[in-house]
């Protein structure tokens, strides 16, 4: 059965500003018990993936210690199917001074309102 885009649309609003108010518990409300992430950068060749919201709330909450502020704009979206399709300009000020200013790519599976599998992709700027 097709999802509701205007439930999918909801979501996505809410995640994000739930992630730009930098609140571990807003972000949580947004993704099912069993979700996954999986991050850009890892050892498999879909990087590091991470299973289950308590351990997803374990990696949300070590950004978040770390940065004095970060903030996702959201360049564009799109919604196909359960998935929808990110892109952002992630800024962020960390603790240690360090500017982290790049471009990232969310496909999000969403399923019942909550996320179920984040999978990231980003740029790896290098100076």
């Amino acid at each position: 059965m097709a999802q509701d885009l205007n439930q999918i649309k909801s979501c996505l609003d809410g995640v994000g500003e739930a992630f730009n108010a930098n609140d571990i518990d807003a972000v949580m409300a947004f993704f099912a018990v069993d979700a996954i992430f999986d991050h850009a950068a890892g050892p498999d060749q879909h990087g590091k993936r991470f299973e289950g919201a308590e351990t997803i709330r374990g990696v949300f909450q070590g950004l978040f210690d770390n940065v004095v502020s970060v903030h996702w704009e959201t360049l564009s979206e799109a919604i196909s199917g359960d998935r929808a399709f990110c892109q952002y300009r992630r800024v962020a000020k960390l603790k240690s001074g360090e500017v982290q200013d790049f471009l990232s790519v969310d496909i999000l599976t969403i399923k019942d309102g909550k996320i179920t599998h984040k999978d990231t992709y980003y740029k790896n700027r290098s100076s």
